[in-house]
C-alpha cells in the first residue's frame, strides 16, 4: 500500500519550498504519494494552516509543521505503510 503525504502551503513561502524539496528527495527513496495543496484563497484552509505552514500530513495524520525531518519522515511513512494508514 502506498502512503499518502500531503503538504499544505502557499506560494512565496520559503519554508514551504524547503519542505517540498525534502519531500521530493525522500519520495524517491520511500515511494510515497505526494499531494501539494495550495491553501491560498481557501478560507477554511487559510484559517486552519496559515500560521503553521508548511504543514505535512503522513497517512492522514499531522506529522510536521514549519520543517520536515527526513529521518522522522521515513519512520512515519514506514509506520503508516505497515498499519495501512
Amino acid at each position: 500500500m502506498t502512503v499518502e503525504v500531503v503538504l499544505y502551503g502557499a506560494p512565496g513561502c520559503h519554508l514551504c519550498d524547503v519542505a517540498k524539496g525534502v519531500l521530493d528527495r525522500q519520495r524517491e527513496l520511500l515511494g510515497f504519494d505526494l499531494q501539494v495543496v495550495d491553501i491560498s484563497g481557501d478560507a477554511e484552509l487559510e484559517r486552519a494552516y496559515r500560521e503553521q505552514i508548511p504543514v505535512v500530513f503522513v497517512g492522514g495524520r499531522k506529522a510536521f509543521k514549519y520543517r520536515v525531518d527526513p529521518v522522522e519522515l521515513a519512520r512515519r511513512v514506514t509506520l503508516a505503510s505497515q498499519t495501512g494508514s
